[in-house]
């Protein structure tokens, strides 16, 4: 579909049942789980799908594993069941991966062992695997660089890993085959209010400047870190204050080259020195570390990290890996913004805060507002967006369960079987679509990082790609790889783009980003 088309659908006289602003996890989550249940649909998303948040994760695919300590078997459950749910219908995006905790001490090995025993009992047909105590020496057959000094043995668990913003795309894409209108590159302008009501909302496509007005009997805030920024506008224009809801943290990603942890096992430290988590996560032939959490004021699109936390990931890193990392070594670094849910006190909001993790609310207009949870449980969180909308009357109630088996765009057929996410991005990426791309003009012209010009036409064909940017940071994921390769392939990919969109490609812009994603902050005290 041209980009012309969706604009036209988009300029439509009509009343839409749902009306979605954002195009992360849980937006296209939402749109999907309309549309599969017959509601007609319209997403828009200022940027493109998965700019923000939602492909910055640290690509685990988690049932929960820190809500054991805290007793919240409920949560647990409920990550595991839909980490399930993902891996089956994904299974081109999303596999299991072996997790192992080195224990330098002797009580970590029982006491988080038999933690991991639980986690694998509530499970049960849904486990990945076993968890298994492991000696000094099967420790380092799995972790080949872990520091042997002290070494007392480990716990290896299983969970799961992703492609995060190609996953989005699937949503995407596959809620588009259900019926929905999903545009990107169309910013929401300002809310429309009949008689106290939201009833729809004005956009404008960022490339022609083309206004339009979206009628709708539901209109849903999802727009991560910045509902806030909705949320006061939707208040001003009833005349009822607003609380913030969102205390934004965020966590920091460095990435480097698989040398400094090869094999294809997760380093997972539970503890580090100050409390925090620290991974060690093979992805697309690269590694990542991270990832830290750290309060921070502003909403910036592309956060930096700050100094301390880069040192931290280092210095930690050192603890435990025989060669660790330097400031050299990394290729790329990237930073996710949590959106952190702060408790509601305000009137006349209907709160569904079903767990810690998400936060589902409806002002007094109706403005329905979902944020918080994690990649895991999207598909739950579209269930409780829905559920809301049916108790306030906004929609007519349909059964819930539509996306349980629903496979997503490439997830189904002989081709979509799994491979490690740790080898490098491949056409396995495609799924079951494989063939569809290969047939596109150019399927043997590489253009570095296994990236090929069939695969720039099928981005901009099929996947909604306008930008380099699109392409070689959430299509193709070299930019969270490797930046100066991805700034050296900005010029070859944004030719094919400008012939197959007829639009401005933003080459400079995506090199200066990929100059961003190098930048290194200064050491603290210098």
């Amino acid at each position: 579909m041209t980009r012309q088309h969706l604009l036209s659908q988009l300029s439509q006289p009509k009343t839409w049942d749902v009306a979605i602003v954002g195009g992360g996890a849980t937006g296209l989550g939402v749109a999907l789980d309309a549309a599969a249940r017959g509601f007609s649909v319209v997403l828009i998303e200022s940027h493109d799908f998965a700019k923000g948040t939602s492909s910055r994760a640290t690509k685990l695919v988690h049932g929960g594993v820190r809500y054991l300590a805290q007793g919240n078997i409920s949560l647990v459950r409920e990550a595991l069941h839909e980490r399930t749910t993902l891996l089956r219908n994904a299974p081109h995006l999303a596999q299991p991966l072996a997790f192992v905790m080195p224990s330098y001490k002797f009580w970590e090995m029982p006491f988080y062992g038999v933690g991991l025993k639980v986690y694998d009992a509530l499970a049960g047909k849904a486990g990945l695997g076993p968890t298994e105590f492991l000696t000094r020496q099967e420790t380092l057959a799995c972790l080949p660089t872990a520091r042997g000094e002290g070494l007392k043995g480990g716990v290896k668990y299983w969970d799961g890993q992703f492609d995060d913003a190609r996953l989005a795309l699937a949503l995407a894409r596959t809620a588009a085959a259900q019926g929905a209108l999903v545009v990107n590159y169309c910013a929401a302008t300002r809310l429309l209010h009949e008689h106290g009501k939201v009833a729809g909302l004005c956009c404008q496509d960022s490339e022609t400047g083309q206004a339009f007005e979206i009628k709708a009997h539901c209109v849903v805030n999802a727009t991560g870190v910045w509902v806030d920024r909705l949320r006061q506008q939707d208040g001003d224009a009833i005349g009822r204050p607003v609380e913030a809801m969102v205390a934004p943290s965020q966590g920091v990603h460095i990435v480097v080259d698989r040398e400094f942890l090869p094999g294809t096992h997760a380093l997972m430290v539970p503890k580090t020195a100050d409390g925090r988590v620290l991974f060690g996560v093979p992805w697309l032939g690269k590694l990542i570390l991270g990832t830290t959490d750290t309060p921070r004021g502003d909403l910036d699109r592309e956060p930096r990290p700050f100094a301390q936390e880069l040192e931290f990931i280092l210095d930690e890193s050192a603890r435990y890996l025989t060669r660790a990392p330097g400031r050299a070594d990394i290729r790329s670094m990237w930073v996710g913004l949590r959106p952190l849910v702060k408790p509601q006190r305000e009137s006349g909001q209907d709160t569904k805060a079903l767990s810690r993790e998400h936060t589902v609310l409806a002002s007094a207009s109706g403005l329905v507002t979902v944020t918080g949870g994690k990649w895991t449980t999207y598909r739950a969180m579209a269930e409780d967006v829905l559920e809301l909308c049916f108790d306030k009357g906004l929609l007519k109630r349909v059964a819930a369960g539509v996306t349980t088996h629903l496979r997503l765009v490439g997830g189904d057929g002989p081709a979509a079987g799994r491979r490690p996410m740790s080898e490098p991005q491949g056409w396995h990426s495609y799924g079951s679509e494989q063939g569809d791309v290969r047939s596109m003009p150019g399927a043997h012209r590489l253009l570095g990082a296994g990236l090929s010009e069939a695969m720039v036409r099928f981005a901009a064909r099929r996947e909604y790609a306008r930008t380099v940017e699109d392409v070689l940071a959430r299509r193709w994921r070299t930019l969270f790889l490797d930046a100066r390769l991805a700034g050296s392939m900005a010029v070859a990919v944004g030719a094919i783009l400008a012939e197959e969109t007829g639009a401005d490609p933003r080459i400079s812009d995506f090199q200066a980003l990929a100059q961003l994603y190098l930048s290194l902050p200064h050491p603290v005290g210098s």
